[in-house]
């Protein structure tokens, strides 16, 4: 019998595992005191640990220049600086720095494969968490936020415009969404390609989603990440990638309504889904690569605030390394 591919599956159980800082249920409570708890999750536990420029998140572009990097594949190549390329004997291109008022836009999948979850919180709540994090940090003196909201086979549109009202209603669109049942699969490359038609100026793009879908959505995620900052946010649960020994299972897929019993028992099924599984995650991280997009994991059974403050500060300590690599080359 040939292992299932790796998609999401409806358990009947739901595990909590430690003491980790879950983020609040879309179905939890009222959308208000949803929306509170992660204000205030975001406000007091991240914004003291991520202050700074606009780099301490991801960067934007801008006018004013900033560091010199060496250049990785998918960068823009009208950012080089040959100047520095010449010097070093190896190719750079120039950071610029956000300008103050940076326009972010957030592509936010919540279809039937977000509704899932079978650790500490569902994926749709880590898509919400995520979303509600780039908000928080990123819409202060005048800097607007917009959303696509991909659900199922509608798509929707949330303008970009300044103030924390709008962001608070900006969040409680991307809540309702999350908390309808969504039928059919999410079209992310019909949603990217709006995405990049409906983003007029340079800023910060957030992708987040399991990234299941089929269809070429690297080519529009490139298209984009050309142009803007772009961050791809994976939701991963970890049924999603290995199964647990439990017996007969029964499995659906939530965007198509098919059924496969499944003898969990057999170790060697197991194996090949945890080999697919791997595969799969495998071929998605170097499609995000080769978009040119900075790439942040969160998990249903892991710590979602660590995670993004140690994604956070990996990237801030290889940005200092390039920097201090570069000034050694350039003291030669």
């Amino acid at each position: 019998m040939n292992a299932p591919a790796p998609r999401p599956v409806v358990a009947p159980n739901r595990e909590l595992r430690g003491s980790v800082n879950r983020p609040p249920s879309v179905t939890g409570g009222p959308a208000a005191e949803v929306l509170r708890r992660l204000e205030l999750t975001v406000l007091r536990r991240l914004d003291g640990m991520l202050q700074g420029d606009y780099r301490g998140l991801v960067p934007g572009h801008g006018t004013e220049l900033g560091e010199a990097r060496e250049y990785q594949p998918g960068d823009d190549v009208r950012r080089m600086d040959w100047n520095v390329t010449a010097r070093v004997q190896v190719p750079h291109v120039r950071e610029s720095i956000a300008d103050r008022e940076l326009e972010t836009w957030a592509l936010v999948d919540v279809s039937a494969s977000l509704d899932f979850g079978t650790a500490g919180c569902e994926k749709r709540d880590l898509a919400l968490a995520a979303v509600a994090a780039t908000g928080f940090l990123t819409s202060r003196t005048g800097n607007r936020m917009g959303a696509v909201i991909l659900e199922g086979e509608r798509t929707a549109t949330v303008p970009a415009r300044t103030g924390r009202r709008h962001l608070l209603a900006l969040l409680h669109r991307v809540l309702l969404a999350a908390q309808h049942e969504h039928t059919g699969a999410g079209d992310l490359e019909t949603g990217l390609r709006r995405l990049g038609s409906t983003m007029t100026r340079r800023g910060l793009a957030v992708v987040v989603s399991d990234f299941l879908a089929g269809g070429a959505w690297e080519r529009p995620l490139r298209a984009i990440s050309a142009r803007h900052e772009t961050l791809a946010v994976e939701i991963v649960d970890p049924r999603e990638l290995e199964l647990p020994d439990v017996g007969v299972l029964d499995l659906v897929d939530p965007e198509t309504g098919e059924r496969l019993e499944v003898q969990t028992a057999d170790a060697g099924l197991r194996a090949r889904y945890a080999r697919a599984a791997a595969d799969q995650r495998a071929d998605i991280t170097a499609r995000l690569r080769s978009a040119g997009a900075d790439h942040l994991v969160l998990r249903t059974d892991r710590d979602w605030l660590l995670d993004l403050v140690r994604f956070v500060s990996a990237r801030r300590e290889r940005i200092d390394a390039r920097s201090r690599v570069l000034a050694a080359g350039s003291a030669r």
